[in-house]
């Protein structure tokens, strides 16, 4: 089962705040792989929306994205994509 391992930093002027967690977490479940985000000491699943927010990922920290499983590829390039579009958010 392969293990990918992804740095990549939040860009959005919010961080990673309720709303944006929440679009994660929905993401997330959409596949099939385990999907972990870790920031400093901290960890929380991605399909966790309280995890998410306990990690306090504002912008400009950088985060790194663990998916293991079938689908790990795609997940990790879907949640990559998703930050990188600041969760679609205006700013």
């Amino acid at each position: 089962m392969p293990r990918l391992e992804r740095k990549i930093t939040i860009v959005n002027k919010l961080g990673l705040h309720a709303r944006a967690a929440t679009k994660l977490a929905v993401l997330a479940s959409e596949f099939e792989a385990e999907i972990s985000l870790f920031q400093g000491d901290k960890q929380a699943s991605a399909a966790s929306v309280l995890g998410l927010l306990m990690l306090e990922s504002a912008m400009g920290k950088e985060i790194t994205i663990v998916a293991q499983g079938k689908d790990a590829q795609a997940a990790l390039d879907a949640i990559c994509s998703l930050i990188n579009s600041k969760f679609d958010e205006a700013s």
